[in-house]
């Protein structure tokens, strides 16, 4: 490691740990950003003609999207070309220099640049490795294409997502690439916890030292209990829309000033407190409803129950309500709620940073930093830098590379 992994005196987790990104889109460069949020040197290598795609996604304003902002934050950026020696000669000498490489390309595709686990392991053999791909570095789909929406429809989280009666449908943000992020995390700190425990011969660091992430097993882990059903029960799970099958009551319900509020009444002692508290008292009392099966049963009813007590009064005296029954609820939040909501605000989970959109400087509200740990927690440095605004810094310091080798890369006119 660059440093020796020591929380003592160190107020950030990571501070002194160098990771190299060679991703893009979402999966891997939101596994660096965590890495980043929480001290550590993040190297982002994005190439020369306009750099990482997700600075033009969801864009309307300016040359770089709050997209792009939000997963780049805390990253140095730096324009190499891979596909040219010179580059590939570069990024070995940066790589020679970190602890961690997070890539996302289809398997074989570092090799093919000759940057693969062996030559850059043979540099640094404590480097460790995370490799995200769709289908994984094995089996019989490895060299498949493959995006979040394919890994969630292949891991069976399309077919249960939506309402029975449309085509399957997502959640609209990418849910299969940040979860197979935060597992790349995960696994790099379990091999780097290992090492720094001592806990490793000088074989097996060799051997083990590389992470493989699959975007579909991350969400088919997810899926809790799906194919044990099916051999157990015969149950093929199936689209119900906004409820979970046999866990009643949940889901969503109008109020009187058609905002939504999602009530959680499905254990035992919540339901009954629930029940108390839409004035359905005959319904607490009711033995018979002490089951998950009976409540399945009776899932019309109850949801109807709650609809009508929901339906006389607006969301906040709905919420108020519940909160003094303990019943688990919250607001179906848009953007504009969450941004001045004031437990968001308390947790420091909207952070303001100045970003120039149309060569003039606004004050943007980006997402906090999770986790929360008192004492050591993460920051926002700074959002999503401009394209290559590091280049020459990081080529200097780590590369070793003096202004005319930087010449010769034809780099200059990048930021």
């Amino acid at each position: 490691m660059t440093q020796e992994l020591s929380i003592e005196g160190n107020t950030l987790p990571l501070q002194g740990i160098r990771v190299l990104e060679l991703g893009s889109f979402i999966a891997a460069p939101f596994a660096a950003r965590l890495f980043g949020d929480f001290g550590a040197e993040v190297i982002k290598i994005e190439k020369p003609q306009g750099g990482d795609e997700l600075r033009d996604w969801r864009k309307t304003r300016g040359t770089t999207s709050m997209l792009f902002r939000t997963i780049g934050r805390n990253k140095k950026s730096v324009v190499l070309d891979l596909r040219s020696e010179t580059g590939r000669e570069a990024v070995k000498r940066i790589a020679a220099q970190c602890d961690v490489v997070i890539e996302n390309f289809r398997p074989g595709t570092l090799e093919k640049w000759g940057l693969g686990p062996d030559v850059l392991q043979e540099l640094n053999p404590a480097l460790v490795m995370v490799r995200i791909s769709g289908y994984g570095q094995t089996g019989p789909y490895k060299n498949r294409a493959g995006f979040g929406s394919s890994a969630e429809s292949f891991a069976g989280l399309r077919y249960i997502t939506g309402e029975p009666d449309r085509p399957a449908g997502r959640a609209a943000a990418s849910m299969g690439d940040t979860v197979a992020g935060l597992y790349g995390v995960i696994g790099a700190l379990m091999l780097m916890l290992q090492k720094a425990r001592g806990a490793q011969s000088a074989a097996q660091t060799r051997r083990s030292q590389v992470v493989d992430v699959a975007l579909y097993e991350g969400v088919f882990s997810l899926l809790e209990s799906l194919v044990p059903d099916y051999d157990a029960y015969g149950m093929i799970r199936q689209r119900t829309g906004g409820a979970l099958p046999g866990v009643v009551p949940t889901g969503s319900y109008l109020c009187q000033d058609e905002l939504e509020v999602v009530i959680g009444g499905n254990s035992n002692s919540v339901f009954v407190r629930l029940m108390r508290a839409i004035g359905r008292d005959d319904l607490a009392e009711d033995e018979t409803l002490l089951t998950t099966e009976a409540r399945g049963a009776r899932e019309e009813e109850l949801n109807g129950a709650i609809s009508a007590w929901t339906g006389s009064m607006p969301l906040t005296e709905v919420l108020d309500k519940l909160d003094d029954a303990g019943v688990p609820a919250g607001p179906v939040y848009d953007a504009p709620s969450i941004a001045v909501d004031k437990h968001y605000l308390a947790r420091d989970m909207i952070q303001t940073h100045e970003v120039v959109i149309e060569n003039e400087p606004e004050l943007i509200r980006f997402p906090g930093v999770v986790p929360k740990i008192p004492g050591h927690e993460g920051r926002v440095n700074w959002v999503g830098p401009e394209l290559g605004q590091h280049t020459r810094e990081v080529l200097q310091e780590l590369a070793g590379m003096d202004a005319e080798e930087i010449a010769e890369l034809g780099l200059q006119e990048v930021r």
